[in-house]
């Protein structure tokens, strides 16, 4: 088989980092089918974000696929484990999702076969993160290899390429090329632990790694907290 080069998948989560992913998809010219988990997360109202922004990037094809991975648990998104609010700390913390990046991936790359994609596109993150294993360049490149080991167009010599434009950027600079893609930040989504009447804490990982960045971006950051003492120092709009 040959797979056709204009062609991207994108795992599309809903946040700010696959939002930016999907977007410079685009800006470079290809034709782009997103993929969106539903894997029960505590979060799930990401997946309206979702659906959001493959609207806005009028994407080719968005699939949003059940995996109830609540089935598994072992982590505070997909259990009743209590969202950590005390800030980032070293580690790996309950909020990591077992190999929930490798069954990602391991899903994108059977969609991207199936449709003859080229390139696979994750928003893994290396720098201003969570700590999370799966986000690692060494990861990325295994599963590079994995894959073309495991797949019939590897196996015949057309390699399937693993595009990870933000791997080496900050969460400012994230911020900074939503902005000039034109992105509206605003309609994704990020918080861990949403509150009842649909805000980001504000006081999760998820939520101060975002507001850091909007600030040290020196950009307004759209997102509506329930508690904004972190995002405080933000530029309003």
């Amino acid at each position: 088989m040959t797979l056709d080069p204009n062609l991207a998948i994108i795992l599309l989560s809903g946040g700010l980092d696959s939002m930016v992913c999907a977007g410079l998809a685009r800006e470079a010219g290809y034709r782009v089918i997103a993929l969106t988990i539903n894997y029960n997360q505590r979060h799930v109202c990401e997946l309206d974000a979702a659906r959001r922004i493959a609207a806005d990037l009028d994407v080719l094809e968005h699939l949003v696929l059940p995996l109830d991975l609540r089935q598994f648990g072992g982590s505070a998104l997909t259990s009743d484990v209590a969202v950590p609010k005390g800030g980032v700390e070293p580690g790996i913390p309950v909020t990591y999702v077992p190999a929930r990046n490798t069954i990602f991936l391991s899903l994108a790359l059977g969609l991207a076969e199936a449709r003859g994609a080229k390139h696979i596109y994750v928003g893994v993150n290396a720098l201003d993160y969570s700590g999370y294993p799966d986000c690692r360049p060494a990861f990325v490149d295994a599963f590079a290899a994995t894959a073309n080991l495991a797949t019939r167009a590897g196996v015949e010599g057309d390699p399937f390429l693993f595009e990870t434009p933000l791997l080496h950027m900050t969460k400012a600079d994230i911020a900074r090329e939503a902005h000039r893609l034109g992105l509206d930040a605003g309609t994704s989504w990020t918080c861990y632990d949403p509150t009842a009447d649909g805000l980001h804490c504000g006081t999760c990982d998820a939520c101060r790694l975002r507001a850091k960045g909007f600030i040290e971006a020196g950009l307004p950051d759209p997102t509506k907290y329930a508690q904004t003492r972190y995002a405080a120092t933000a530029p309003q709009q």
